[in-house]
């Protein structure tokens, strides 16, 4: 193998510890998070005349941070589950010795420095949240995500604050629209709960459990509607859209509880998010507002096929 080959191997590694799709997720949670804030409504209207660098620099922070605190948290994953890895995914960058534990540890703790310091570019709110989302990765890559109740309720939280994070932009939002931050908590609950199985298999009880989440987070997008600042049928369609593609086969993996279904179901609902970000946005900030959330989505698809998910 040659120097040329060496080096891709290597780079291809680090991006694998990072799950570029996944992140692509987490860019929804800001984009949601900033039509909550109102600004979703001012973007729009600017890009119907020209865009200001007024609203689009401080996206661009946001946008930053969300990239390195959930690539920090995801290649920290990996790094404790390391000696898990070798015995179950020896194919992973890791175990496959294409990134050292050393040098992944060093990248993770790089890009969740590039995502407090991001963040602390637009208030000192924005700067804490941010720590809040270091900690709570950390605490569930090493300790949370082996519990059956504490792992996806730690999860949820991560995702949660990373659409407050969003929000933040206009920090005196973030005490008015705190409850938003429930809504990926249950989704992300479930997707993390049903993941358990992903190796071995799972348990019917569990696929049950993930669905019933489902179907509250689906019910809480539409019941937004009570709010007098969000218009609940320019969420429909996005919502109509999140049903179709995670109850199928979240069902499917529930009936059939075997690796493979669970991957699946985990793959499709990680995936969904941005749907679910849609369907959210919308509501805040109209229906355009959500096709440019949803846009993302087969963006993150081409790159779910040349990196792992799960």
């Amino acid at each position: 193998m040659n120097v040329a080959s060496l080096n891709f191997q290597s780079w291809r590694g680090y991006l694998e510890l990072m799950r570029p799709a996944n992140i692509v997720t987490a860019w929804a949670d800001i984009l949601v998070g900033f039509a909550a804030s109102g600004s979703g409504i001012i973007f729009t209207q600017l890009i119907n005349e020209e865009a200001s660098v007024v609203i689009l620099i401080p996206l661009a922070w946001l946008l930053l941070a969300t990239t390195g605190l959930y690539g920090g948290g995801i290649v920290f994953n990996d790094v404790f589950d390391a000696e898990l890895d070798a015995k179950e995914r020896p194919n992973r960058a890791i175990p496959s010795g294409r990134v050292s534990r050393q040098n992944a540890t060093l990248l993770g703790s790089i890009l969740f420095t590039i995502g407090i310091i991001a963040a602390f570019q637009l208030s000192w709110l924005s700067g804490a949240i941010a720590i809040f989302i270091t900690l709570s990765c950390l605490l569930y890559d090493s300790l949370a995500k082996h519990h059956p109740f504490f792992g996806p309720l730690n999860m949820g939280l991560c995702r949660g604050s990373n659409l407050l994070l969003g929000v933040s932009v206009v920090p005196a939002i973030v005490w008015e629209r705190w409850y938003l931050a429930l809504i990926p908590v249950v989704y992300i609950a479930a997707i993390t709960a049903i993941s358990q199985g992903e190796v071995h298999g799972g348990k019917k009880i569990t696929g049950v459990l993930a669905l019933m989440l489902i179907a509250i987070v689906l019910t809480a997008v539409l019941a937004l509607g009570l709010l007098e600042e969000y218009t609940a049928i320019a969420a429909l369609p996005f919502a109509v859209l999140l049903a179709m593609r995670v109850l199928p086969n979240f069902l499917k993996a529930a009936r059939e509880p075997i690796a493979e279904n669970i991957r699946n179901a985990v793959k499709i609902g990680v995936l969904s998010l941005i749907v679910l970000d849609a369907t959210v946005a919308s509501g805040f900030a109209g229906f355009y507002y959500g096709l440019l959330v949803i846009i993302l989505l087969p963006f993150s698809m081409k790159l779910a096929k040349l990196f792992a998910v799960t």
